[in-house]
């Protein structure tokens, strides 16, 4: 999975997703799957909420 600065630079509008679930877009480079565990949430269902702002 691509990293969080990667969404956040592409897709902009994401950003709202990530302060939402309270993932810290300020986080170096981390991947999305390893925010997510470090969130305790499901990557899958990150991801969907993610592409769902895209539509």
């Amino acid at each position: 999975m691509d990293s969080i600065p990667f969404w956040i630079t592409e897709y902009p509008q994401t950003a709202v997703v990530f302060h939402r679930l309270g993932i810290d877009v300020a986080c170096e480079g981390i991947t999305l799957q390893t925010a997510c565990e470090k969130a305790n949430l499901n990557p899958q269902q990150v991801l969907a909420e993610l592409k769902a702002v895209l539509k």
